[in-house]
Parts: structure tokens; C-alpha cells; sequence
């Protein structure tokens, strides 16, 4: 019961979440080449690269659950919010597609808090009836990154868990809030100097370091605000977008000795809950921060799966 079929799997966030709780993917498919290459540095296994459109339901091998972070950008209030009028809205009808023809005993998604709210509702309500016709007794629940998550991100988001046993699904429950003891410090490095293309010098970006002048505290984020900065005082990171690495809207920034910068990669992935030991190969610095913006709070989904894990293996234990 512990086979996973991951789609829209970008750089394996849920992956990493679903395997420590004991689950294993067994097939992954992304359309991103430089997520699949991410991907592949950190996986046994190797991801399909391709559009899911292509993904026959009955090459797939034999699974368990179905999890997707599917497409977000249609929904959120970062963008246009067109949800099905977009093309990548559409994409949710491919994870019922193979949902339909496949019958895993649990799905997962994942998606941005909006959704619940998109066209008044509507979006949403076709999202859980589909999901009730193919057969699915579903529960759902926005969880914020910061209380559910260990993690100084303030970053909410909609988690859907469905299963076929409708027993299981009355045992299920989301995971409830819990102490935020990660400190920005322990995933920000606020002492030492990063690579010089971090920064930001008055040449380059005058309107930013002229607004930071009025502030010296190196022990939270700022952000900058398009036309001013903002100082943090949650010590808490606003939420991650994918273009962290082009300076727009909501960038978070820091004051250390060494200057102002932006954050690394590196770090915006450790915001995002992934592993110390997470390889990000040698591509663009703006890949990657799509990437860790693209992704999800493996924390959180992490507690999520072990609830799953704990009630699919108690039943089947049972029988």
C-alpha cells in the first residue's frame, strides 16, 4: 500500500515528504527539464520528463497513492487568477483522468489557499465533486507553513486528501499546529559572506538600498515592496514566489555586515523544509528559485503523510 505515483512532481517536495513517512515513488513525471534535473540529483529513481498529457494511465506501473502539487498559477493571487479559463487550470482534469482509470487507494494535492476561494467557490466545488464521482471520500484543509510546519515562512496552502475506504477517510485528520522553533537563523546564514551576485549595490539597484538605509537589524528578513521596504518584524519570511531571482514584487531581503542581499537558493529551500543534504546541480540561479518558489512545505506535507501512512497500514493490517 505504499507505492506512490508522483505528478507535476517538479524538484520531488512531496516525494521527499511522502518517503519519510514511508511511502516510495515509484514513478515521477514532470514537464520542466531543469526540475526533472534537480529531480534526478536527488532521487534512486529518474523522472519522466514530458507533458502529462502524453502520460498514458495504463503504462503506469502497478500504485498505491497518486500525489501532485498540479499547477497553481491559475489559481493564485500572485497572478491572473483564471483557473480553468488557463490552460495549466485545465490540468487538474489529468490527474482525474488517470485517477479514473487507475483507482489508486489515496490521492494527494496540494495547491494555493485561493483555490478554495477561485470564481466564488465554483472552482473548488468542481474539484471535490470530480473527485467524489471518480469515487474518493475526500477531506481538505489550508495549513500555514509557519504553524503547521516548523518553519519561519509564512506560507498557506490547500492540502486534499482523498481515499476509495471510506473508513479510512473517517480516521483520517490533518495534523494539528505546533511550536515555531526554527529561527530564521537556522536556515538564513546571517554571518557569512555569499557569492558577490547576492548582493545589491547602489549601481545596480539604488531605489532598494536607499530605501534600507533607514534600517541596521541583522536578524530578520525585509521585503522590498516594488516602490518601498518593509521591515519584517514576525521574523517570519514572506511567502516564496517563483521569481525570487529577478527582483520582483515581495523579494525578501537581509542586512548582514557584508551588505544587502537576497536570499541564496540554498536558502529558500531550506525555508521550504527540504533536507540540509539537497543537491541543486549546476544550473541557473533563476531556475532554482523558481524551483524552490514552485515547490511546497515538505514539513507539513510530511506530518500529512505520516496520518495517511498510519491509517492505510492499520487497515491493511486489519483485514
Amino acid at each position: 500500500m505504499n507505492r506512490v505515483v508522483s505528478l507535476f512532481s517538479g524538484v520531488g517536495g512531496i516525494d521527499i515528504a511522502f518517503e519519510n513517512a514511508g511511502f516510495k515513488t515509484i514513478f515521477a513525471n514532470d514537464i520542466d527539464c531543469y526540475a526533472c534535473k534537480t529531480f534526478d540529483a536527488n532521487f534512486k529513481i529518474k523522472s519522466v520528463c514530458e507533458d502529462v498529457k502524453n502520460i498514458s494511465a495504463n503504462d503506469l506501473p502497478d500504485f498505491d497513492c497518486l500525489i501532485a502539487g498540479f499547477p497553481c498559477q491559475a489559481f493564485s493571487v500572485a497572478g491572473y487568477r483564471k483557473g480553468f479559463e488557463d490552460t495549466r487550470g485545465t490540468l487538474f482534469f489529468e490527474i482525474a483522468r488517470i485517477l479514473r482509470e487507475r483507482k489508486p487507494q489515496v490521492v494527494f494535492l496540494e495547491n494555493v489557499k485561493n483555490l478554495v476561494a477561485h470564481d466564488n467557490g465554483k472552482t473548488f466545488d468542481i474539484i471535490l465533486t470530480t473527485l467524489k464521482e471518480i469515487g474518493y471520500h475526500v477531506r481538505y484543509m489550508v495549513l500555514n507553513a509557519c504553524e503547521y510546519g516548523n518553519l519561519p515562512q509564512n506560507r498557506e496552502r490547500i492540502y486534499i486528501v482523498g481515499f476509495l475506504n471510506e473508513e479510512f477517510a473517517n480516521k483520517f485528520y490533518f495534523p494539528t499546529p505546533i511550536p515555531l522553533t526554527t529561527k530564521l537563523k537556522d536556515v538564513i546564514d546571517f554571518d557569512n559572506k555569499v557569492e558577490d551576485k547576492y548582493y545589491y549595490t547602489y549601481e545596480k539597484y539604488s531605489k532598494i538600498v536607499s530605501a534600507m538605509q533607514e534600517f541596521n537589524n541583522q536578524d530578520t528578513l525585509y521585503q522590498w515592496r516594488r516602490q518601498y521596504v518593509r521591515q519584517n518584524k514576525s521574523n517570519l519570511s514572506p511567502t516564496l514566489t517563483a521569481n525570487m531571482g529577478t527582483g520582483g514584487h515581495n523579494v525578501p531581503l537581509v542586512i548582514t555586515k557584508f551588505g544587502i542581499r537576497k536570499l541564496t537558493p540554498k536558502e529558500c529551500f531550506n525555508l521550504q523544509g527540504f533536507p540540509k543534504d539537497y543537491v541543486l546541480p549546476n544550473i541557473s540561479t533563476a531556475q532554482l528559485y523558481k524551483q524552490a518558489g514552485n515547490s511546497v512545505c515538505v514539513t507539513v506535507i510530511e506530518r500529512i503523510a505520516k496520518n495517511i501512512f498510519t491509517i492505510i497500514n492499520e487497515g491493511e493490517n486489519n483485514d
